[in-house]
């Protein structure tokens, strides 16, 4: 058997993550103490007990799923857990990354905070939106958004598995390719609570800036392999790792794509690890035939791991 962990991104984030491991867990409240000691006592707070709305703001959504995400992986690490692959969709990236000792926590923290603060910045409120799109093929939904053009900007931003796209772009633009989706028979339309409409080239402006970041960040070659969302292949030489995460901002995450390499190197495993339970959820309709497991919850993690260890 071998196995991959996947990390979220934003939008798996809620008031209290984590909390759980911190009480109860030695390792992951150390990861909790290390994020306090980069960023400040306050993060942990908000984590905790919010409020939401100061957690949905990205400047500290960022390094909070990035923290939570990082204490329950160091506790399945402890606990036996070993990874064959990495991969994290869009923020999760950076989760991924320091798992396989390609990045330092330490440095990872400020690195997706000023991404947060970045990505936030680049577009206007309110000028921007993503949506969701279940039930048509990705073909028909990169024919709508081109057949929406005329009204602005948009473009698929998530391939997050079949039947099922985020759109990204101009509100009048989006909500045009929206209409023509459901007219070419999507089953599902959702505008996502999104405070930017990342990964499309609206977001462009942001990758000069970030990039400067990156060049004062370590990157190491990574000590498992990592498959990148921007072209759904593992990469290990430095120098592409910086411009993967560069390109990635503006550029379509190819979630489904990332998890057929990991596939295609021998994984048959994989566990979600961070807030929310979505990853195992998309991995439900990417490859139902393997076995998936979420672990966000303390009470089930030892369960969990006996069951992943007497399977190895």
């Amino acid at each position: 058997m071998k196995t991959a962990v996947l990390f979220p991104g934003q939008g798996a984030q809620y008031v209290g993550m984590g909390h759980d491991f911190y009480e109860r867990f030695p390792v992951a409240k150390k990861v909790f103490a290390q994020c306090a000691d980069v960023l400040g006592d306050s993060i942990n707070d908000i984590i905790f007990h919010g409020p939401e709305e100061v957690l949905q703001d990205t400047a500290n959504t960022q390094p909070a799923i990035l923290t939570v995400s990082m204490a329950i992986y160091r506790v399945l690490e402890e606990l036996g857990i070993k990874a064959d692959g990495f991969a994290g969709l869009s923020l999760g990236e950076y989760s991924a990354l320091v798992a396989a000792n390609a990045i330092s926590f330490a440095d990872a923290l400020p690195l997706v905070q000023k991404r947060g603060i970045y990505m936030q910045k680049a577009v206007p409120a309110g000028e921007g939106t993503m949506m969701a799109i279940m039930g048509i093929s990705h073909d028909m939904i990169d024919k709508v958004c081109a057949d929406a053009a005329s009204e602005g900007l948009v473009a698929p931003a998530n391939y997050n598995c079949p039947g099922q796209v985020v759109i990204s772009g101009q509100v009048s633009a989006v909500r045009k390719a929206a209409d023509l989706a459901r007219e070419a028979g999507a089953k599902k339309v959702i505008e996502l609570k999104v405070s930017a409409p990342f990964h499309c080239s609206l977001l462009k402006p942001v990758e000069e800036r970030l990039a400067k970041e990156l060049e004062a960040v370590e990157i190491r070659n990574p000590e498992v392999p990592v498959v990148f969302n921007v072209s759904a292949l593992f990469a290990d030489e430095p120098l592409q790792i910086r411009a993967n995460l560069v390109n990635q901002v503006s550029n379509p995450i190819l979630w489904e794509q990332s998890v057929r390499s990991l596939m295609a190197n021998g994984i048959n495993k994989f566990i979600g690890v961070g807030p929310g339970n979505s990853l195992s959820r998309l991995m439900k309709r990417i490859a139902p035939e393997f076995s998936t497991i979420s672990i966000e919850d303390a009470e089930s993690v030892e369960i969990q791991v006996e069951k992943l260890l007497a399977e190895y």
